[in-house]
């Protein structure tokens, strides 16, 4: 089943979430399908912790930021998404590669999602998984 209101365009994705976080950090959507959007993000002195892991922070912030993008192709034209909670669980530790995270919804409304974002490793072990809810405000 086809989720989306508006056609993904992953280089239009890539384009909005330039002079941010997202991209200082190298988030860069690469993938979608009928009911899911994937970006990946390199595990490098930018998004390590002190130790040398991929720090928490960074791995919430890749599961937001894919959600948000994710709904947003879900919502009317003059809705905006905002988060509104994320929980996250740390399965496994990434200290090198990229991390691929895909993001699939759990509830589509009008005026909230759910959204559920995994991240796997090079090896395909999931190293993450959270969920992200939405409120899809008017724009302006």
């Amino acid at each position: 089943m086809i989720i989306w209101k508006k056609t993904p365009n992953i280089q239009a994705i890539n384009q909005l979430c330039q002079n941010c976080a997202v991209s200082y950090l190298g988030i860069e959507f690469i993938d979608f399908g009928d009911n899911w959007l994937s970006a990946i993000i390199e595990v490098d002195e930018r998004t390590t912790q002190p130790f040398g892991l991929l720090h928490g922070g960074v791995s919430a912030l890749l599961a937001e930021t894919l959600g948000s993008a994710a709904a947003l192709l879900c919502c009317d034209k003059k809705q905006i998404p905002v988060g509104k909670t994320l929980s996250i669980k740390h399965i496994k530790p990434i200290r090198s590669g990229t991390v691929t995270a895909r993001a699939t919804p759990i509830r589509l409304e009008d005026d909230s999602q759910i959204w559920e974002i995994s991240q796997f490793n090079q090896k395909n072990e999931i190293c993450a998984i959270s969920r992200l809810e939405v409120c899809l405000i008017k724009k302006g």
